[in-house]
């Protein structure tokens, strides 16, 4: 493999070392060279490092867009790996000419690149916002980079993450306290706590905050002494605002610091305030000496940082909680070693270069496989997607994930009622589910087509949810793709010519795989025998909940106190004219209340649908329930459920969240999905809404709570061996891929 980097070369600080030290690692993979658009101390570091770099500079932008042109034919590279403005704009030219694959990592965000000077921000920064839409791939170098572009409307499938990886083999070199100190005229205590930020002065790393926290510090603790080591721009105004919150003794300005082992050998605490950052190398220059580290919570430094355990996040501004950070470490020297040493373990583990570099070449690998594809996505993703219907979400989510566990390079779009937010939520590509233009042309640049998971043949709920299904699945297979139907449910289908278009169309699929049982019943009535019948399971077993302590934030945002047991309540209303009395949910829940001192806490699976059945059931009791009133994913309502003694459900998602986390379930049913589940499931069913009575639901309740540890075992039992038939539906949606050809 040979690629060619291309950068401005005027490039400083976390950028400089990032591409120096990766192109430096690469060199022993593959066959690299770098394009340097400028002379100095980045060509000449190059150099230095034994790296094949090349100046291209005349004075005259065409003489070197030609220039580069050439170097790009005559070595044959298979990649053009771009960095930077002024690097993006000579890749898309040359990717137009050339037709190589083109790669840019966006080491900022590239909207505030250019803050402190409006000519380059509306010359070098709008030409570089048009050329990152003409390259093909971007990796960001921490995961909230990738969800920025994604957010920006740049394609999920063509985007990467590389974080930025720090050689740990290199040994440290050593300096004292003492020469820092004279060398750079600072005047420093034996006994002072040094509080340090290392970055170029620029607007964005917002270093008037630092100031800031260091006068309330100053306050408290006038031993502790700030070192702003860096220059440019807004050397002059910082140093004007020490003076004027009245801490030029304890805010100390050295200027710019060539090695930052000298630095941050000489500090006990390492900052940092920017306001926006990819993976900032400085941070990791300072875990690197195992140093207590307190950041901005900005880029991916969430992914290294715990906060409170291996270090301290704050949010960008906030220069009050900075200086409550800095005042707890200063005074305690154990908790800095300790934190220290944490923050160095971790990072040694997922943030080296090696990682950085085999993760870049898995990287290439991926683009040139893309690139010698005819085929643009693998997989067309159908379904009820983009409705925020937290079962539905769950099931795309969980489709994705399984799939690309068995294969992680795997290209998805979805159809979506909100792609932008698909996009976002998914981390795929994702156009709009009526745009029959768009639809077409991804079906004919696709390999296999999913109607994925739910409950999607079926009429109760109108004739033109199947016809819409039914018709793409029809097109997809007219098209010449493969076709699975995946762990869906099946029906009911009521009308003569609906089970009639069913039983065409399904009888042209490869393969359907059913959630349960009950489904297969459907499909022998409706006759259709031809495709490859499979029972799994719901996809959504497999998705997993967050941790305590995001469920600790929820709860405590939402005034949910755990002193009493929780049973969770989903309800909906129904369509199909089918009606429940309202009074005997309320009257269960009273009851739960009273006889075993519960609470129970109502959780809506869809907003805002499940929000006024919910106030309605509410008003009517008299005692006291919770209501999560905040829209929440899957996984986080999953933490939420796995707090509850037992669940009562409608919705049929909520009851497979609850079977898939072991928590006793009592089933409300008003559609035959939810019957089919119970059973399945071997879990209790109060019966039918629509003649629900209190005494029966009463019962089933009893019956439940005083089971409930065997039942928990027994749903634990299940499951298990049930997730596992639902990761065979990504198993065969992989093999039916492999075969499309």
């Amino acid at each position: 493999m040979r690629v060619l980097h291309l950068i401005g070369g005027g490039d400083v600080g976390g950028a400089k070392t990032h591409v120096l030290s990766l192109v430096n690692k690469l060199g022993d993979h593959i066959d690299v060279k770098m394009i340097s658009l400028r002379p100095g101390v980045f060509s000449e570091d190059a150099q230095a490092m034994g790296i094949d770099v090349e100046v291209v500079k005349s004075g005259n932008i065409f003489a070197d867009i030609r220039r580069v042109l050439k170097i790009a034919k005559d070595g044959k590279y298979d990649i053009l790996h771009s960095h930077g403005a002024k690097a993006n704009m000579f890749a898309v030219i040359i990717k137009f000419l050339t037709g190589i694959p083109t790669v840019t990592t966006v080491h900022s965000d590239y909207r505030l690149d250019y803050l402190n000077n409006v000519y380059k921000k509306y010359s070098f920064g709008v030409i570089n916002t048009i050329a990152l839409r003409f390259i093909d791939y971007h990796i960001g170098v921490s995961k909230r980079f990738k969800e920025m572009l994604v957010k920006r409307n740049f394609n999920p499938e063509n985007i990467f993450t590389v974080y930025n990886g720090i050689d740990y083999n290199v040994p440290v070199k050593s300096y004292s306290r003492e020469e820092f100190a004279i060398k750079y005229h600072l005047d420093i205590g034996e006994n002072d706590v040094l509080v340090g930020i290392l970055a170029r002065l620029d607007p964005v790393k917002d270093v008037s905050t630092f100031l800031k926290a260091a006068a309330e510090v100053v306050k408290v603790n006038p031993s502790v002494k700030f070192i702003i080591g860096g220059d440019g721009d807004e050397r002059k105004a910082l140093e004007q605002q020490a003076e004027a919150l009245g801490i030029t003794n304890n805010a100390l300005f050295p200027g710019w610091i060539n090695d930052s082992d000298e630095f941050m050998s000489c500090i006990d605490i390492n900052v940092l305030t920017s306001l926006s950052e990819s993976f900032p190398y400085t941070i990791l220059e300072g875990v690197r000496l195992k140093r207590a580290t307190v950041t901005s919570d900005v880029g991916g430094l969430s992914d290294l940082i715990d906060n409170g355990e291996n270090g301290y996040l704050f949010n960008p501004g906030d220069y009050k909680t900075l200086a409550e950070y800095i005042l707890e470490l200063a005074k305690n020297k154990d908790k800095r070693l300790e934190m220290g040493e944490k923050i160095y373990k971790k990072a040694y583990s997922q943030f080296s270069l090696d990682s950085m570099c085999r993760t870049q070449l898995e990287i290439y690998e991926s683009i040139l496989k893309k690139s010698r594809d005819r085929y643009l996505y693998d997989i067309v993703l159908s379904g009820y997607y983009g409705f925020r219907n937290s079962g539905d979400d769950a099931i795309l989510s969980a489709i994705i994930d399984n799939i690309r566990r068995c294969r992680k390079d795997v290209r998805i779009v979805a159809l979506s009622k909100n792609p932008p937010e698909t996009r976002q939520i998914f981390n795929v590509d994702s156009i709009n589910r009526i745009n029959l233009f768009k639809i077409l042309r991804v079906l004919r640049k696709s390999k296999l087509f999913i109607n994925g998971g739910g409950n999607l043949m079926q009429d109760g709920t109108s004739t033109r949810s199947i016809v819409y299904y039914l018709g793409t699945t029809w097109l997809a297979k007219k098209m010449g793709l493969k076709v699975m139907v995946y762990a869906n449910g099946i029906g009911p289908i009521n009308k003569k010519i609906n089970r009639k278009f069913t039983r065409k169309v399904l009888n042209q699929v490869d393969v359907i795989t059913l959630r349960e049982r009950l489904s297969i019943s459907e499909l022998n009535n409706l006759d259709i025998y031809k495709p490859r019948i499979v029972v799994t399971a719901d996809p959504a077993l497999t998705v997993e909940p967050v941790g305590d302590g995001v469920v600790d934030r929820i709860f405590s945002q939402e005034g949910i106190s755990c002193e009493q047991p929780l049973v969770g309540i989903s309800v909906r209303r129904c369509e199909n004219h089918i009606k429940f009395n309202e009074d005997t949910i309320a009257e269960a829940a009273d009851y739960l209340i009273e006889k075993y001192g519960a609470r129970p806490v109502f959780i809506p699976m869809q907003h805002p649908k499940d929000m006024d059945i919910i106030k309605s059931i509410m008003s009517k009791m008299s005692g006291k329930a919770y209501v999560l009133k905040g829209e929440y994913d899957a996984p986080n309502i999953l933490g939420v459920i796995g707090r509850m003694e037992m669940l009562i459900g409608m919705r049929l998602h909520s009851l497979i969240y609850a079977a898939s986390l072991g928590i006793p379930v009592v089933g409300l049913v008003y559609d035959p999905k939810v019957e089919g589940f119970l059973q399945y499931f071997h879990q209790s069913s109060a019966g039918h809404v629509s003649d629900l009575s209190f005494e029966r639901l009463k019962q089933v309740i009893d019956e439940v709570w005083n089971n409930r540890e065997k039942i928990r075992q027994q749903l634990i039992d299940v499951t298990a061996d049930l997730k596992k038939k639902a990761f065979e539906n990504a198993e065969i949606a992989i093999s039916l891929i492999e075969n499309a050809l």
